[in-house]
């Protein structure tokens, strides 16, 4: 099963360096969390990428194409196709420029259609890092012959929580802990039927407005909860948490 990884957006709320790189090149210890994100799956036996690129894409296909242990298989116009091996990981990969302002439903098309698929696939975010069990989530997709499968997750509340009497306001409890949400979001680690790329009309798309919205009423949409670890890369204080976590000799998306 191929592997999508939208590495199109703009990193607006990583301040100045959000300006200068596409937030998947941003690093995370001594290597860009994109390179993180691929290990993650590679260590787990998927080893075929689909790079979905957009803004400043030049920064992420130089990285690639300038390293020693990268061949390039093809070339054509703005996309390649590569194969990297190094002593720890080896894969293949498309990287595919997708348009600068296309939607992640777009995106997905683009890239779909040049390489002329007619598969499944598996689509995530560039800037997510997670230990989720992919062939465990492939499983459930099939085994509820699910037509698009999201994985769940509850992630760690960035503020202290507040508790106080509704009547009176008086507060009565004050949690700084950063304890895991009551509620569910999307984790990004998406198993796609091939029939979803039909509901994408024009490269405008945001695929989670656009087709999984408008595919619920279908009742073939499920969710993979998923309760291990789980963080993305957003804001500056989340690349500050990433390299605390480095430093401390962990690495807790890998499984």
């Amino acid at each position: 099963m191929k592997i999508f990884i939208l590495c199109g957006g703009f990193g607006t709320r990583l301040d100045n360096e959000g300006k200068l790189k596409p937030k998947p090149m941003v690093k995370i210890g001594n290597k860009p969390v994109l390179m993180h994100l691929i290990e993650t799956f590679v260590l787990q036996g998927y080893k075929n990428f689909v790079l979905c690129l957009g803004y400043k894409y030049n920064s992420i296909v130089k990285f690639f194409i300038k390293k020693k242990n990268v061949k390039i298989l093809s070339k054509e116009k703005k996309n390649y196709k590569i194969i990297f091996k190094s002593q720890k990981i080896k894969f293949t990969a498309d990287l595919i420029y997708t348009g600068l302002n296309s939607g992640t439903g777009g995106r997905i098309l683009k890239a779909y259609k040049y390489l002329k698929l007619n598969e499944d696939f598996l689509v995530t975010y560039g800037d997510g890092l997670s230990n989720i069990d992919i062939k465990k989530l492939i499983n459930f997709h099939y085994r509820k012959k699910s037509y698009a499968t999201l994985t769940a997750v509850k992630p760690k509340e960035r503020y202290g929580l507040l508790k106080f009497d509704e009547n009176s306001n008086r507060l009565t409890d004050f949690n700084e802990s950063k304890q895991h949400s009551s509620s569910y979001i999307n984790g990004g680690f998406c198993i796609l039927s091939k029939d979803i790329i039909k509901k994408i009309k024009n490269n405008k798309v945001f695929f989670e407005q656009g087709p999984l919205k408008n595919s619920i009423k279908s009742k073939k949409i499920y969710a993979y909860k998923h309760l291990g670890f789980w963080k993305s890369l957003d804001t500056l204080k989340d690349k500050n948490d990433f390299n605390k976590i480095i430093k401390n000799g962990k690495k807790p998306w890998l499984k």
